[in-house]
């Protein structure tokens, strides 16, 4: 029986939950082995040397796939690009990291037709350097050495992208079931929120214009709101479509529908990875977009020529030999002309795209354009400037960085949180403050709420948020709703005050930041916690946290952070349209945990009563407060019957089989821990009489693991 006469348990049962992304955590494919350091690796590279071999590739043409007028830099510099540009602020899913170009759907969408074939012009120098050069790291190198044998310096690179060896099992790129479809709009013009592209299989927008109508106007309303969705402004994503479009061109020889075979992930296996195939013994004939031609007269130069053509000439849309449209310069006008591709006599006429025009038409991007057109200079280093950003935007903050040509500047995007300039405190300190903070009069839910709504912003897929940096009093994380922001002003205030008098007793350059007295205090809790329910437990605490500044946050990148659901501390916000366990297993993802260490830290919040408000919604026992395993022995107790509440979809209440008393309110959060089976399995190792103290130490484990996910100092 093939797999195709077979079906799994989601084709059977499509409303299952989906847990796939949870065991992409626990069970991560990597062949390289555990114990493999790939930022010693790095390191140990002669940086000038890989770029030298890069140089060379990109500099000589293959028969098997000719270079456009002898240089693959515009080839490499659209790899690139359509690597980082999967990016998305929303959920920080996408970019560069990962090299996950290599992986469906990614390899296989229509935006990157024949990037396969950059990629494999690039074999040799990945086969050289083996495991000490990732492929994301360089893939992202190529667009740097290719910009920059063109004649533009870049602002900078660095390395340290790890390769992933499997798709990103909990990127949601869209609902459409076919490539090249647009289901996504929720009113004409307004993209669905969490999706970053307008078009399922485009990294950003049609070329063509909205639904393949050249339309700049509209077309301008889509790239702005693609663009600000992966954190571009107008100058910088005027910058990147200007700075880019300098270089190249686009290939529509003939019709793509009719004249190219099935994407990589449909080809025959023969093709051995390869896809698109069509005829064409030159690259001047072969297709990838539909629209042909190049954007300027030098397209292997950095200059002007885009920015002074597209503003200078006038364009008229035309269906191009490709049977898409493009824009020609109207009639009359003398623009300079390119060379063919392939060394052919016949010089070619330039070309723009109405993702080009909606930069002249649209008022705003025009302003910038024509502050280009007269400031050469500040084009080049806006341009540069985003290029870094785009192709750095998912590594989190600059001391991951790696490499000899890491900028010393240090954006604002980067988060960046000030060194420690102060000697840390040690066991005796951290004993002392622990006994004053269980003293004060914050509570233990409040004392662990704080340290979690710090701590749980992380995100793995783009290394934001966490604990370091303190940015929970800041804007816009103080101000949010499932923070509770009156009575985290309170707390707040009362952490500070044990901060200010313990920093100002200190006679010796011991002291302790806001951040690490956040972690420290839920730390206290929870070992309290566990002392009232008979275990003597003790979480590792590393100091070495500080605060960051109001001027260090930028704040409309962070409110992409913003919670609009947190099944730990079971908040739900009355817009959320999803079921909420959905919701929990993509927190979860982001925080980088296993279906085990969700479980347990679920139960264990729950038990300690830390809940959104207070409430008693999922809590389950009756001494709150005490980590216990009373949750889940509640949880699964046949003593039980559960009912959907009038009051919400998302609330449930059970009551007792022999009295028909309400015993218990839970949330679907809650209840799914016992309606899944996997889910159910894990509970039930916890609910056992044998399971409390396994929970305990799971919960304790994962605490912990939570509260340094952004210590990159400790890796």
């Amino acid at each position: 029986m093939s797999s195709q006469d077979r079906k799994s348990n989601r084709e059977w049962w499509p409303s299952q939950l989906d847990l796939d992304p949870l065991d992409q955590n626990a069970q991560r494919a990597d062949p390289l082995g555990e114990e493999f350091d790939y930022a010693e690796a790095f390191e140990s590279l002669d940086l000038e040397s890989v770029k030298d071999d890069i140089e060379d590739v990109m500099t000589t043409s293959q028969d098997w796939w000719p270079a456009d007028y002898g240089h693959y830099g515009p080839f490499f510099i659209r790899m690139a690009w359509h690597s980082a540009g999967t990016y998305r602020a929303s959920d920080g899913r996408g970019g560069a990291a990962g090299g996950r170009q290599r992986f469906a759907p990614i390899s296989s969408w229509p935006d990157n037709a024949n990037l396969d074939k950059a990629r494999r012009l690039l074999w040799p120098v990945k086969q050289k350097y083996g495991k000490n050069l990732s492929w994301s790291d360089l893939i992202i190198l190529a667009g740097n050495v290719a910009i920059e044998s063109m004649g533009f310096r870049t602002f900078g690179f660095a390395g340290g992208r790890e390769d992933a060896f499997d798709t990103d099992k909990a990127a949601n790129w869209g609902p459409e079931d076919e490539l090249e479809t647009n289901e996504r709009f929720d009113e004409p013009g307004e993209i669905q929120e969490g999706l970053g592209a307008s078009v399922m299989g485009l990294i950003y927008v049609n070329p063509e214009g909205p639904d393949g109508q050249p339309d700049p106007m509209a077309s301008a309303k889509n790239i702005r709101q693609t663009f600000s969705r992966m954190a571009m402004n107008d100058k910088q994503t005027a910058a990147l479509i200007a700075g880019g479009h300098t270089f190249g061109k686009v290939h529509g020889a003939d019709d793509p529908e009719e004249n190219v075979g099935p994407e990589p992930e449909a080809a025959p296996i023969e093709q051995q990875g390869l896809g698109w195939e069509h005829e064409g013994a030159t690259q001047g004939a072969m297709i990838t977009s539909g629209i042909e031609g190049p954007w300027t007269s030098s397209p292997t130069e950095w200059d002007m020529g885009y920015v002074d053509n597209l503003m200078e000439y006038e364009w008229e849309p035309e269906k191009g030999p490709g049977g898409a449209w493009q824009w020609t310069p109207k009639e009359g006008q003398d623009v300079a002309t390119a060379p063919d591709a392939q060394g052919g006599s016949e010089p070619v006429t330039p070309m723009m795209l109405t993702t080009d025009i909606a930069l002249k038409r649209d008022p705003d991007y025009r302003e910038i354009m024509e502050t280009f057109q007269e400031n050469p200079m500040e084009f080049g280093m806006a341009f540069a400037k985003a290029w870094y950003k785009l192709t750095h935007r998912d590594m989190g903050p600059p001391e991951r960085f790696l490499g000899p040509e890491v900028p010393e500047e240090t954006m604002v995007w980067q988060d960046p949180i000030p060194d420690v300039e102060h000697d840390l405190i040690g066991e005796q300190e951290i004993k002392a403050l622990k006994s004053e903070l269980l003293d004060s009069e914050l509570s233990i839910q409040r004392l662990v709420k704080t340290a979690w709504a710090s701590a749980s912003t992380y995100r793995d897929s783009d290394k934001r948020g966490g604990a370091n940096g303190a940015r929970i009093r800041l804007r816009p994380q103080r101000d949010w709703e499932a923070n509770e922001p009156a009575e985290l002003a309170e707390a707040l205030d009362t952490l500070e005050a044990i901060k200010e008098e313990f920093n100002g007793s200190r006679s010796d350059d011991v002291r302790v930041s806001l951040a690490d007295l956040i972690v420290l205090g839920g730390n206290a809790a929870i070992e309290a916690a566990a002392a009232e329910a008979g275990y003597d437990v003790e979480i590792p605490f590393e100091p070495g946290r500080t605060d960051a500044s109001q001027e260090q946050t930028d704040v409309d990148s962070f409110e992409a952070l913003k919670p609009t659901i947190d099944g730990f501390r079971n908040y739900i916000h009355d817009s959320v349209d999803r079921p909420a366990e959905e919701l929990l297993v993509d927190d979860a993802e982001l925080l980088n945990l296993t279906l085990e260490e969700t479980t347990a830290l679920v139960g264990g919040m729950r038990a300690l009563g830390a809940t959104y408000q207070g409430s008693d919604i999922g809590v389950l026992t009756d001494r709150p407060g005490a980590l216990t395993n009373d949750f889940f022995v509640n949880l699964l107790s046949m003593d039980t019957e559960w009912e959907q509440s009038s009051e919400s979809e998302q609330l449930y209440e059970g009551y007792d089989r022999d009295t028909g008393e309400l015993d218990w309110r839970g949330s679907r959060i809650d209840l799914i821990f016992g309606s899944n089976a996997r889910l159910r399995a894990i509970s039930e190792v916890y609910a056992a009489e044998d399971g409390e103290e396994q929970l305990v130490e799971d919960f304790v484990d994962a605490w912990h693991k939570v509260m340094t996910l952004d210590r990159f100092d400790l890796e």
